[in-house]
């Protein structure tokens, strides 16, 4: 090279503007890191989006119009692994029937039980997760709209009672005002659904080798508490409104008592042996007579006595329910016909059910292998079954406008399968797993994305 022509080639490559070739390269990366980021969200948003989606999706919101139509359904199932909460959108509306047990997806935790909620009209399914060995009915109850379900939950040193609205999702805690309590958890429900009996149990004495039986009325839109019982070492405790909600019957031991809304004891007497104050719809459904369940050898029947005296007024002309562990009253329906729970025993139940045993040793789990809703009509000859359940489903609740309705309705249980909030969790688990790859290899993701773009500018200008 001349050097003219050398001067040339410098003068010119002087005019030419320097490539800032350490700046250019750091701005892009870092422009790419930027738009990865946004990519990133974005995807998050829209998997988490679409896991949402798969949970809203199944069934339109419902409210307290479901109730129009609400019917018993003639079956359940157990719900799928993943069903949705209680609490969870959209909404369940008003529900016909709650049920426990130990089968498939009815516990958690080892010891915890899962409270199925099946709707009022329709098989939607929703899950509550109650306290150890729940049993529908017992402690675990439906108010009479079908609208809330009331609970034990916690520990064994926190223990309490909460309240779930079907309809509006939310959730609350009802303190019975007993202090000292290890166990609080629902008795029974009033019928306009505005009070509610709480069970507290008490140590009696600083050893706990003693506990006391306490029964209190919490009305719930106020602070105020009524004391229905305070028994010493009692056992059970079956309670029982009057339909016009001024007046409670309640068994504790072999002793029912009868008070009216500001405790004021009305009645108390005992009752013969192998008779049960029937359950929560024990009083008649105008509300002059109780009804005791009695058991005879192998059968139950229904009878009524007199709430002031206890004096039995007779059986009455429903049928008998044999091969059972118990049965309780859920109620009348118009045509006054009874509904019952009948506990079937389970196939390797220890105990004779034929011989006197004590109800909470009747109902426990370990005893009752599945339950039947059943119609006691009057003058029928023989039972009629409404709902069966699976295996190791071993408690029922069923609200009490289902009851008194009378519906009947044709059920489609959820077959086996997976619930919207599995699907949802591991949608965005993915997510996550995505997003958190793409950060940490944000830089070979920013370069190979530059990379690319050099290479389609090239491709362009060759054509």
């Amino acid at each position: 090279m001349t050097t003219r022509l050398r001067n040339i080639v410098h003068s010119a490559a002087e005019k030419i503007p320097a490539y800032p070739a350490h700046e250019r390269p750091l701005a892009t990366a870092r422009r790419h890191r930027r738009r990865t980021a946004l990519v990133g969200g974005a995807a998050l948003m829209l998997v988490g989006g679409a896991g949402a989606a798969l949970v809203l999706a199944p069934t339109p919101a419902t409210g307290p119009a479901a109730s129009a139509s609400a019917a018993l359904p003639d079956r359940v199932g157990v719900p799928r692994f993943g069903s949705l909460h209680a609490t969870d959108l959209p909404r369940l509306g008003p529900a016909s029937v709650i049920f426990t047990g130990q089968a498939p997806n009815l516990t958690y935790g080892g010891e915890g039980s899962i409270v199925a909620v099946v709707g009022a009209d329709t098989d939607r399914y929703r899950i509550i997760k109650g306290g150890i060995e729940a049993q529908a009915g017992e402690d675990t109850m439906l108010s009479p709209d079908g609208r809330r379900v009331a609970f034990g939950s916690g520990s064994l040193t926190n223990s309490r009672v909460e309240v779930v609205d079907l309809v509006s999702g939310d959730s609350r805690t009802v303190a019975s005002g007993v202090s000292g309590t290890v166990m609080a958890e629902p008795a029974s429900w009033s019928p306009d659904g505005r009070a509610l009996v709480v069970r507290d149990t008490v140590p009696a004495n600083s050893e706990h080798s003693a506990y006391r039986r306490v029964l209190s009325v919490v009305w719930l839109d106020s602070d105020r508490r009524t004391r229905l019982a305070d028994e010493y070492e009692a056992a059970g405790s079956e309670v029982a409104f009057a339909p016009d909600g001024a007046r409670v019957a309640f068994q504790i031991e072999r002793k029912v008592s009868v008070v009216n809304m500001d405790s004021r004891l009305l009645s108390s007497f005992t009752l013969a042996p192998d008779t049960e104050l029937a359950g929560k719809g024990a009083w008649s459904a105008d509300g002059p007579t109780l009804t005791v369940t009695r058991r005879d050898g192998g059968s139950w029947s229904l009878r009524r006595i007199d709430p002031a005296t206890g004096r039995d007024l007779g059986a009455m002309d429903t049928p008998a329910v044999t091969g059972v562990t118990a049965i309780r009253l859920l109620g009348w329906a118009a045509d006054g016909s009874a509904r019952v729970v009948a506990y079937q025993p389970a196939p390797d139940a220890p105990a004779a059910f034929d011989s006197p045993l004590p109800m909470d040793q009747r109902l426990a789990y370990g005893n009752v292998g599945t339950v039947r809703v059943l119609a006691l009509g009057r003058g029928a000859k023989s039972p009629t079954t409404l709902l069966t359940a699976p295996q190791d489903v071993v408690a029922i609740d069923v609200a009490e406008l289902v009851i008194h309705g009378g519906e009947i309705r044709v059920a489609h249980p959820p077959d086996a399968g997976l619930g919207p909030r599995f699907w949802y969790w591991t949608f965005l688990g993915a997510a996550l797993i995505a997003g958190v790859a793409a950060y940490r290899n944000r830089v070979p993701l920013a370069l190979w994305l530059h990379n690319r773009q050099v290479r389609q500018a090239a491709r362009r200008a060759r054509e």
